[in-house]
């Protein structure tokens, strides 16, 4: 039985060679966690899109404290949620989120992403830098702060705690998440005196008709201001290395910024990597896919990184292509868990990249290409950091 995460391939950039010959072999395969835990692994872009629609998987297990596990991240390695009530919590969870991250509100907020990214780049020190620290980091935390009335200064504590919540030390994830939560509860009571129109304040508005305490308002909105940069971070590092991976693409872009939505489409399928293997979810009921039935109760992980690299649908999968016509990633998902702040990344990703290439033409590596380091002692993974100048 094969044990995740699998050996690596010898670029960062790249998914490991295991995930190809299962997808050829054994598209639904029974593995060993990175917790040690038996699950099944789901490879191929059909199964796990049809797998990311179907209500009879969950986060949540009939029994949590023996529910198998994907790691030891206290954030998406284990059940999450109550079996009886996931379905219903999850509704009423897109129900008041709909509305704030539409497509239509997100567009509307493109200016002033645009204005931020303008702003970010004319501040940038003197080379050479890490574009982690200057850019990257603080492009998706002013955004998600503006949106979820957040004060910006209070960034450097919630930025930690983001950081730690990914990590696989049981202990520090779940000292973070606390801390993260008890942060936003504490902003309630000012929000409650005094209302602006961001996302917490429609949260308050919505207890009422919905009957959340604020306990359950500030864990949304705790996880609403870590998941609305972390994941944007580490997309913003690599797709700028994608590009720079390819000079002559990124001239391409430079000189026609009609090419953008192209380009952050191949940096959303090119980027789901993952240090787990994918996504987890449970059972709930005896389900059949790619002609093996997996019991109720048993761990099924999605690797979507391997599914975005399907040579049944992507030509070419391993080429870094920003004119690829037919992208149907599942970066964001698929069906009735399609990411809600699918909209809002791609906003910032476009504004970023429309604006990049002009405004640097000289952007290159400040490092070694072999010397670029992968966080994999973290869930989200991302890069340690990325030296460019120039």
């Amino acid at each position: 039985m094969d044990t995740l995460p699998f050996p690596p391939a010898d670029d960062i950039l790249d998914i490991a060679p295991r995930y190809r010959e299962l997808q050829d072999e054994q598209p639904v395969t029974r593995v060993r966690s990175a917790a040690g835990d038996p699950a099944w692994l789901v490879t191929r872009h059909e199964d796990v899109a049809a797998l990311f629609g179907d209500d009879r998987l969950g986060r949540s297990h009939p029994d949590p404290a023996n529910a198998p596990r994907a790691s030891t991240s206290v954030l998406l390695g284990g059940p999450m949620g109550d079996h009886a009530t996931e379905r219903e919590q999850h509704r009423q969870m897109r129900r008041l989120l709909a509305p704030a991250f539409s497509a239509r509100r997100m567009n509307a907020l493109r200016p002033r992403v645009g204005d931020l990214v303008e702003k970010l780049l004319a501040d940038l020190p003197a080379p050479p830098a890490d574009w982690h620290q200057v850019f990257s980091v603080p492009l998706p935390v002013l955004v998600i702060c503006e949106l979820l009335g957040v004060p910006y200064e209070d960034h450097p504590r919630f930025r930690r705690w983001a950081v730690e919540l990914t990590s696989f030390d049981q202990d520090k994830g779940a000292a973070a998440r606390r801390d993260l939560v008890a942060y936003v509860r504490g902003l309630l009571p000012g929000k409650r005196s005094s209302p602006g129109e961001d996302v917490i304040c429609d949260l308050i508005a919505a207890q009422e008709k919905t009957g959340m305490s604020d306990g359950a308002v500030a864990g949304l909105a705790a996880m609403l201001l870590f998941a609305g940069h972390e994941t944007t971070v580490t997309r913003l590092d690599l797709g700028l290395l994608m590009l720079l991976d390819h000079p002559a693409q990124l001239a391409d872009l430079r000189a026609n910024p009609d090419l953008v939505p192209g380009a952050v489409e191949e940096i959303l399928r090119a980027s789901s990597l993952s240090t787990t293997g994918g996504l987890l979810r449970y059972a709930h009921s005896d389900i059949t896919v790619g002609g093996v039935t997996i019991p109720a109760g048993d761990a099924i992980i999605l690797a979507s990184g391997a599914a975005n690299r399907d040579p049944r649908v992507f030509g070419e999968p391993g080429a870094f292509d920003i004119t690829r016509e037919a992208n149907p990633h599942l970066t964001f998902g698929h069906g009735m868990h399609y990411c809600v702040g699918a909209s809002l990344a791609r906003v910032e990703l476009q504004e970023a990249f429309s604006r990049i290439p002009a405004r640097l033409p000289g952007l290159r590596l400040a490092a070694a290409r072999d010397e670029l380091r992968w966080c994999d002692d973290r869930l989200t993974g991302g890069l340690e950091a990325l030296p460019v100048t120039w």
